[in-house]
């Protein structure tokens, strides 16, 4: 059975590794570029899952799905590749300030202890205790998701292509998918590429901003538009706090996150566009982030920028992200696209529903 991948972002490149792994099937990938070029790497890599307020429903499930399954995943990918992917198991440490309602959290915290995870609520002093570079005269407290993790989107990414390759998967990068055959009977049956026509009797549309063109050649045009995120990496030359106890902070959505010799990710910002869909990266904006990353933990108004860097993300319009599932009036198309800012959370638990979807049949 011959199966059609299009976008090799994170989550088009764990549908490959997935799919690789059932010998029925002979999948190709196709990306006009090399694998995690767009919002994939872009992103910060910080798995919010357990210490996200969604507790019921499609969006939880994929959450916990997806982080239960990364637990296995990384070592699996570093043990078929032989790279080795950062992997922060410290968790996340999310900062709450004077006006957020502890309240709400401690409940949260009691539906992940009945769903069996862990969510720790830490007044004043105990965080200043364990993590005394932080120091920011509104944060009362925070919220330590112990289970949560943050990741190398990159690393992941090429890690997947690898061992979805060792597996026979067919990638093919720099080749634009110029067009999907005409629909008979309810079905695409090949695909229109610049390095030729390819058979299909499934194609996965993964191509995050992509997809919408792709979706209205088949007259199912599904709309996602681009959210530019910026983010900087600093250097300090040491670690802050205890070097022992590295997690990825939070406050106010900016994200601190460590990434090993004193380096550190700080992001991103959310930049939607105007009338067209092009935006251009507003400075104004992460200067904003990184002084309010500075404002938690004074520290890093020593740091040096290493780099900056951005991405537009995918998200869908007027329906909820990510886009997973059939397109409608068509038995072979799967949709696993616009993703907004969890595709690197959701590309596990993406990639399982794909492959149900296809071995189902």
């Amino acid at each position: 059975m011959n199966v059609v991948i299009i976008g090799c972002g994170v989550v088009g490149a764990a549908i490959a590794y997935e799919l690789s792994q059932v010998s029925e099937l002979n999948v190709t990938v196709f990306d006009k570029q090399p694998p995690a070029q767009a919002s994939t790497g872009a992103a910060l890599g910080v798995l919010v899952g357990i210490i996200s307020h969604k507790v019921k429903g499609k969006a939880w499930r994929l959450r916990q799905a997806s982080i239960q399954r990364y637990e296995t995943l990384i070592p699996e990918l570093e043990a078929l590749t032989g790279r080795t992917i950062p992997f922060n198991r410290q968790g996340i440490l999310s900062l709450c300030v004077e006006a957020e309602n502890l309240a709400g959290w401690e409940s949260l915290a009691e539906i992940r202890h009945s769903q069996g995870w862990q969510l720790e609520i830490w007044d004043k002093a105990k965080l200043t205790s364990i993590c005394p570079q932080l120091d920011h005269p509104q944060v009362i407290g925070a919220v330590y998701s112990p289970q949560d993790r943050q990741l190398d989107p990159t690393a992941l990414t090429l890690a997947l292509v690898e061992a979805a390759q060792q597996k026979g998967v067919n990638f093919q990068f720099g080749v634009n998918v110029l067009g999907i055959d005409t629909p008979e009977n309810g079905k695409c049956h090949s695909i229109e590429t610049t390095a030729g026509k390819f058979l299909s009797d499934w194609v996965i549309i993964s191509a995050g901003l992509g997809s919408t063109a792709l979706t209205a050649q088949l007259n199912q045009k599904i709309d996602i538009r681009p959210v530019l995120g910026q983010a900087l990496q600093v250097s300090l030359g040491h670690l802050l706090g205890n070097p022992d106890f590295q997690p990825a902070i939070n406050g106010n959505d900016v994200h601190i996150v460590p990434i090993g010799g004193g380096d550190y990710w700080i992001g991103a910002t959310v930049e939607f566009p105007t009338d067209s869909d092009e935006i251009l990266a507003n400075q104004e904006l992460l200067e904003s982030v990184k002084q309010q990353a500075i404002a938690f933990c004074p520290e890093l108004a020593n740091a040096k920028i290493v780099r900056t860097w951005s991405g537009l993300r995918p998200r869908p319009e007027g329906r909820p992200a990510p886009v997973i599932g059939e397109l409608p009036g068509l038995d072979n198309v799967l949709l696993a696209t616009g993703h907004y800012r969890n595709g690197v959370l959701l590309a596990p638990a993406t990639a399982s529903m794909i492959r149900e979807k296809v071995i189902s049949q």
